[in-house]
């Protein structure tokens, strides 16, 4: 099936939905996702950050859609044209959905742990307002005791129920899950029974915000001082991949998490499996004896984990072309500013002038 969003045509398999479509263009074009987590079934249909604009069903029926639609349930049709970063709608809509996602979320993001990788930290900088116009009191919670390595925060949490949905798949027993209606929900154990289950960390890996956190990680350093390597070890745990990303500050390892693709999701390991580890792994393995360093792992430059090792293309255009040609597939044009602003003028060097550039020098 052929498909366009944001004016890039692709073919994919039947079944296919416009948010995995956008994902196999990449870059921007892209919807942001909270809830959707394509490693876990069921997931998706439940933050509305992944709207997009349908402006051509199919070539059989070319009717636009009557509103946004969620990218990641709905299906690809032949000859569907989709806007998702290119449509006015769909940027008001996200600036919509990400103030509610706000509303009742705590502005504590100078102590939490997941402050620099936090996706609601990303959709809020690249969606959100830099004021709000909430003026009640916010929804909170008791603090909770659910085990002896993860810390529950639900007044950060948005309840986008990727960890009930990770505890019911991959866990033999699901101690916890959502608790009461509307805005009573909560993810709680009912009992406050612990999560102890061998594969129960992942947990922590899948919440898109700071509502679960690795107790043994917590308020000892900030993510962007550290520095990620990738690591593996022959783990006794038959359904752990044993591949994990160690992040360390010196000789010490201060956390072991999964190792993430470019959404923010558990990647494929090697032996083709989702790359789920154990909490052998995660919470008892802090010495780098234990493990094998592969070397330091790829951070996107756009990250402040970033700050000083990424790797990637970096480059400037003479000419407009499509930066897909300079760092990845996205629907922006690169432009010689001298040549376009018609403010600077391209035959005079900065560095030719004597004294600081002044608007005198380019009459």
């Amino acid at each position: 099936m052929k498909v366009t969003i944001d004016n890039i045509t692709i073919e994919v398999a039947p079944g296919t939905t416009i948010l995995e479509a956008a994902r196999q263009i990449g870059g921007e074009v892209a919807p942001p996702t909270m809830c959707y987590y394509s490693k876990l079934k069921g997931s998706g249909g439940k933050c509305r950050t992944c709207l997009v604009e349908v402006n051509k069903g199919s070539e059989k029926d070319p009717r636009p859609m009557p509103k946004l639609v969620a990218s990641c349930r709905t299906g690809v049709m032949d000859g569907m044209e989709v806007k998702s970063m290119t449509s006015e709608k769909v940027i008001d809509a996200r600036k919509g959905v990400t103030e509610f996602l706000l509303l009742n979320h705590p502005l504590d993001c100078p102590v939490c742990d997941q402050a620099g990788e936090c996706h609601l930290q990303d959709l809020s900088y690249e969606n959100g307002a830099a004021t709000t116009r909430y003026e009640y009191d916010r929804r909170t919670f008791e603090p909770e005791d659910i085990g002896p390595h993860i810390q529950l925060h639900m007044n950060r949490c948005i309840m986008c129920f990727r960890c009930v949905f990770t505890a019911d798949q991959l866990t033999e027993t699901r101690e916890h899950g959502i608790l009461d209606r509307g805005d009573h929900a909560k993810i709680s154990t009912c009992i406050s029974k612990a999560l102890d289950n061998d594969f129960i960390g992942n947990v922590i890996d899948v919440c898109p915000v700071g509502a679960l956190t690795d107790k043994t990680f917590r308020f000892k350093n900030r993510v962007w001082f550290t520095k990620p390597v990738d690591a593996h070890r022959n783990c006794s745990n038959p359904k752990c991949c044993g591949e994990a990303r160690l992040w360390m500050r010196g000789e010490e390892v201060y956390r072991v998490t999964a190792r993430k693709d470019e959404w923010g999701e558990v990647a494929t390991a090697s032996n083709g499996q989702t790359g789920w580890i154990c909490d052998e792994c995660r919470f008892e393995k802090k010495q780098t004896s234990d493990w094998t360093i592969e070397g330091p792992t790829k951070v996107n430059r756009h990250s402040v984990i970033a700050q000083g090792h990424y790797q990637g293309k970096v480059g400037t255009a003479t000419q407009p072309i499509l930066i897909d040609e300079v760092i990845g597939k996205r629907p922006k044009l690169t432009l010689d500013i001298h040549k376009v602003s018609e403010v600077n003028k391209p035959e005079i060097h900065l560095s030719e002038i004597e004294g600081p550039a002044h608007s005198d020098d380019f009459k």
